[in-house]
């Protein structure tokens, strides 16, 4: 049975844990907030640019351009959206666990697919198991802007054209609330599937659509990875919100039963300081 002096000190450093664990829940929730935010604030231009981009590739018959056509599927891309940092609860592990599989089921060999890693968890989880990272971003801020990821978002496209990899997918953390977060599949490239919920509107453009489209077309593309971005920024912050909250609820647990233990084994000992004074007195009469 540990001493008064063990309990004593698992009480001490559970509340120094606990009270660790508060600050990041708190200083969590301050960037969840914001970071919904920036979700939210983003998706008006996310359906302007996908209801222009659809009226243009859709409704103009001579419009073609290589982004919108299926080509024979050599090589597969994925881009991986995790976080830098870990205690986030299962944020970063349902994402790699699902694109893993994915990997598994669908590939024989690594010249099949590469991986884009958007985050420090993603990419040395994919090295440590030799799997193809052949472009990664670290240190993307906690509310980052377009400029932040400029650069991934470019190259990933341009290896797109470049047949580097004949399709493109990417994996994130769907927000959907504080508590729920759910892992997202979504096909970035050839974008053969545009559609808008919204009444195609007819345009009057110059020069010609095709014109239009090699500068639209990239655009589109990279302001889907930003927006998958800004979504999976505010699933970290939930996720970890959540996982440092409950960690506090976890350590208050096992203070109060560490309390407890403690003050049995100290009730314990002063009957047993008791029983012997007792016993040595009535071993004097």
């Amino acid at each position: 049975m540990a001493s008064l002096r063990d309990i004593k000190n698992r009480i001490t450093s559970t509340k120094k844990t606990s009270q660790i664990t508060k600050a990041m829940e708190m200083v969590s929730a301050a960037k969840w907030n914001r970071g919904v935010m920036n979700a939210k604030s983003f998706v008006p231009y996310m359906e302007k640019i996908q209801e222009v981009t659809a009226s243009i590739a859709i409704g103009s018959k001579d419009a073609n351009h290589p982004m919108l056509v299926s080509r024979p599927v050599k090589k597969t891309g994925y881009i991986v959206i995790t976080s830098d940092r870990g205690l986030a609860g299962a944020f970063n592990s349902n994402v790699l666990r699902q694109v893993y599989q994915t990997i598994q089921e669908n590939h024989q060999s690594t010249d099949e697919y590469a991986i884009i890693a958007v985050g420090r968890v993603g990419r040395d989880f994919f090295v440590k198991r030799g799997m193809p990272v052949i472009l990664d971003i670290i240190g993307v801020a906690d509310q980052p802007s377009f400029e932040d990821i400029r650069d991934i978002t470019s190259k990933s496209v341009g290896m797109y054209s470049d047949t580097t990899f004949d399709e493109l997918y990417i994996y994130y953390s769907h927000y959907i609330s504080a508590i729920s977060q759910e892992v997202t599949k979504k096909k970035l490239l050839p974008l053969t599937d545009i559609t808008t919920s919204s009444k195609l509107t007819s345009y009057e453009f110059e020069p010609s659509a095709e014109e239009i489209l090699d500068v639209l077309l990239p655009q589109y593309a990279e302001s889907l990875i930003y927006g998958a971005l800004l979504d999976s920024k505010a699933s970290e912050h939930a996720a970890r919100m959540t996982a440092m909250k409950n960690a506090t609820d976890n350590a208050g647990e096992l203070i109060r039963s560490y309390t407890l233990m403690f003050n049995r084994a100290r009730q314990a000992a002063i009957t047993q300081e008791i029983t012997e004074i007792v016993g040595g007195a009535a071993a004097l009469e």
